[in-house]
């Protein structure tokens, strides 16, 4: 019985016009551009503005643009999920709302939350449906609108993050290509170094909770950092020896754009030259579930048929994984 795999036939990234950069951050918290710059990596990031805006006006800019560019019919998509951390709303779920915003009727569609990983989590829970031929044509959306969590008094996490949204397309193949392997991993105790504190059913929103700022991302930066440098490098070696892949195999890597130094760190660990490494976070900082769709969004005009990439992640939770995927199209 011929497999069926499920392969990635098209991208599309939005970010918002405003850009908030590193001068300006300057003149908000004690900080300044050569100190972010050398700790993270970045100089801007681009923020949504504009009243009653969020995660889904972003999420639907990419899907429309994704089926334009693909010549794919809102009625086609069968399936659609949305990673991310800033739902519009507790509920419905914010994929809901991009599909009704990208005129998809036929779907069905929902959220998935694993921080910083979320995109991988979903091409993964999105493939499987491709592979089982449920459906023909799946669209994951990795967007977040990190603004709306993010703390501008604290110099700690403000620097850090941006906003903005991709989604990929996902369509059967029986060729050698789609979505090949991944791991996908996950470690509950981590929970206290990256969190928010409050606005869930542990601590529902109160005065309190408001005049405590603890709506906005809580991080232990130590913590995390050394985390993230074992486990993303870890997860990407680990794929790579599971399916005999060496370094020269490797055509690109596309890290979450976290931190320039766990860009590096998980690079250096796998083998892979600098110039095969997808790095766009000067300019647009975390965009957490967005991060890779914007990198893959951005490389696509060079990537080529059969180009070996590995995606790798490491978020809240802790949640970490890596993805080894076959490109299936000359761009």
């Amino acid at each position: 019985m011929t497999k069926i795999r499920a392969a990635i036939t098209g991208i599309q990234g939005y970010v918002p016009p405003y850009i908030l950069t590193n001068q300006e951050l300057e003149k908000m918290v004690d900080t300044t551009d050569e100190w972010i710059l050398t700790r993270t990596g970045i100089r801007e990031r681009h923020i949504l503005k504009g009243e009653g805006l969020g995660t889904s006006d972003m999420g639907a800019e990419a899907v429309k643009g994704l089926l334009a560019k693909t010549g794919t019919a809102p009625e086609e998509i069968g399936m659609l999920i949305c990673a991310t951390v800033t739902p519009d709303m507790i509920f419905p779920a914010t994929a809901n709302i991009i599909s009704d915003k990208a005129g998809i009727k036929n779907a069905f569609s929902f959220d998935l939350n694993a921080a910083c990983s979320g995109l991988l989590y979903a091409i993964v829970t999105a493939s499987k449906f491709v592979e089982t031929g449920s459906f023909k044509k799946v669209i994951v959306v990795g967007g977040d609108k990190m603004s709306s969590i993010t703390d501008y008094t604290s110099r700690d996490t403000c620097v850090l993050f941006g906003d903005g949204a991709g989604a990929i397309l996902l369509e059967p193949t029986t060729e050698e290509f789609g979505i090949m392997d991944s791991i996908l991993m996950s470690d509950g105790s981590g929970m206290p170094y990256l969190h928010m504190k409050a606005g869930g059913s542990v601590k529902p929103p109160s005065h309190d909770t408001v005049n405590a700022r603890e709506h906005y991302i809580y991080q232990d930066g130590q913590a995390v950092f050394k985390f993230a440098v074992t486990r993303m490098a870890d997860v990407s070696v680990e794929i790579m020896e599971k399916n005999n892949l060496k370094s020269e195999d490797i055509s690109w890597l596309v890290p979450h754009q976290a931190n320039m130094r766990i860009i590096d760190a998980t690079a250096r660990r796998m083998g892979v030259e600098k110039d095969k490494v997808m790095v766009n976070i000067e300019r647009y900082g975390n965009t957490t579930g967005a991060t890779i769709p914007l990198c893959l969004w951005e490389w696509e005009n060079r990537l080529k048929k059969g180009d070996n990439i590995i995606l790798a992640a490491f978020g809240g939770g802790f949640t970490w994984g890596a993805i080894w995927i076959k490109w299936a199209y000359d761009s």
